[in-house]
This record gives structure tokens, sequence and C-alpha cells, in this order.
């Protein structure tokens, strides 16, 4: 299976350009859409979930059409948006019942079954007669995962899953997400870079609607190496001064003290040590090429 995004472009009605001839080739497993928020992420996520149209350009999978053929993709497609809004007073259980019926499993053992699985899955089985109103952010997470595995979809989407999760939550999530397989496509849209560090053998960096750099983490972390330099600023004025003449990459709080890290081929000056590069890195400084070009 494989999805593939040619020369993407939307612009909406206030005049904002989410989409800007963007490309991508996603292919099975785990896949990491990164951008900061107003990255234009969203807006790819809803146009490749048929949700919106595209003024320009073209999404396939496999064969199919997606901005043509929306009836047979929807049935191909598990979608958790970010937005992810429930019914308070029904319970889990009839919730997901009632959701395989839309998506077309008729048959009541079927669904009987499939919903089970899901539910067991999800790890939410011990409260599925709970009203879905009582449940945490996690919880309420966990079933839109369930409610997005019915049908068995070839291709599921989540955007910004784990934000204002609780650490704890977080990892259940992500387990949960690394458990569907390697036989889908998942792409899992965020700005939070340790999601896709610790889930996606493959990512794309988008700011601004276009594509900033596409590819393997581990490949994209080692093509720094030997490039990052760290070193803390005594003040404000320090850090404005070094941000003239460096390439600062970001800024961190550490102890009560600003550190900096510096992109650079050799040392950029006294009190700096190298590090250690990380997927971090690789996204600040992508973020930051972008901007100097805009």
């Amino acid at each position: 299976m494989q999805l593939t995004i040619k020369n993407l472009s939307k612009t909406y009605s206030n005049g904002v350009q989410a989409l800007r001839n963007l490309s991508l080739d996603i292919g099975t497993n785990m896949f990491g859409l990164l951008g900061p928020n107003g990255a234009g992420k969203s807006s790819l996520m809803r146009t490749v979930a048929t949700l919106q149209e595209a003024d320009e350009g073209e999404i396939w999978l496999d064969s199919l059409d997606v901005l043509k053929d929306k009836d047979a993709v929807r049935r191909l497609l598990g979608y958790l948006p970010q937005e992810f809004g429930v019914y308070p007073k029904m319970s889990a259980v009839d919730m997901l019942d009632h959701l395989a019926v839309m998506k077309g499993i008729t048959n009541r053992g079927e669904r009987k079954d499939s919903v089970e699985a899901l539910l067991q899955q999800t790890n939410l089985w011990d409260v599925r007669k709970k009203n879905l109103g009582t449940y945490s952010g996690g919880m309420k997470q966990r079933f839109g995962i369930a409610q997005a595995l019915l049908g068995n979809p070839k291709l599921i989407i989540v955007d910004e899953p784990t934000a204002g999760l609780d650490p704890s939550e977080r990892n259940r999530f992500l387990n949960l997400l690394s458990a569907i397989g390697d036989q889908v496509i998942v792409i899992l849209s965020t700005h939070i870079v340790e999601d896709v560090r610790e889930l996606c053998p493959r990512m794309a960096i988008i700011s601004q609607g276009q594509l900033l750099a596409e590819g393997s983490p581990a490949d994209a972390i080692a093509a720094l190496e030997g490039k990052v330099w760290q070193r803390t600023v005594a003040n404000a004025q320090e850090l404005a001064q070094l941000r003239e003449s460096l390439h600062v990459i970001s800024t961190h709080l550490v102890a009560g003290r600003t550190e900096i890290r510096v992109f650079a081929d050799s040392s950029p000056g006294d009190g700096f040590t190298p590090s250690r590069p990380d997927l971090e890195d690789v996204y600040f400084l992508n973020l930051s090429r972008s901007s100097k070009l805009n």
C-alpha cells in the first residue's frame, strides 16, 4: 500500500495558504509528520481524509484517486482528528457498535466480535459500559483509536494524538499505536518530536505548508554528527550577540540557566563543547533554515 501526494496546494477563503505545492510518498508502517502549530499538518490530513477539497494537485492510495473516489477511500480509512468529540452519555461499547454500523459492518455477530476485540486491544474492556463523558483524556484518545480501527482500515491518520496527555497515558497510547502493525499506513501528525522519534522509521517536516525535509530520522540525525555544539550563556544580551554571529538551533533552560545549541562545522568558539545530535536538533534546524528563507 502506497500513499502518493503530488503538488498539493490549498488556500482558504481568508487568504491563508495552508499547503504549497507539497509532494510526499508514504508507504506502510508508521510515518511521522512533524511541524509547528499552523504548519499545514491538519490541512494536509483533512485533505487526505477526504474532508476538504484541494485547489491543485493529486493524491493516490495505490490506484485509488483520493480526491475523486472519496467513498472508496473512506471504506479504507481510519481517522482520529485533533478535535475528537464523543457522545458523553453513551457507553464505549454502544458507541463503537453504532459507529461499526456506519462503517458498513451490518452483521450483528461480526460487529460484536469486532467491537469486543477493539475494546480489548485498546485496554478499555473493563470500562466498556461506562459513559464516555466519564473517560479521562487518555481513555478518550484510546477510544478514538478504537473507532479509527473499525473495519480493518488500510490507511490510518492520527492528528496530534498525544497533546495534553500525561506521561503515563502518552506512553500507553504510543504503545497502542506501535502495536497496530506494519501492514497498514499509519500517519502520525504532531508537533511533539519525541512521538516521531519513538515510533516512526520515516518522517517529513513541514512548515508554512511546504515540505522542508523527508526521510529516516536516524539518517537525519547522523547527518548532524559533529556539527552540534552547546554552551550556557550568562544573560539575554549575550544570547542576542550569539544569535547575530552563529546559527543557533535552539535554547533550553537547564537548572535555571540558558543553554544554547549551535550548528557549525567546527567549534564556534570558547566555552562550546560538542554535543550528540538528536531529532529535536534536526527539527529546529530545518525550521530555522526555513524562517531565514521566507
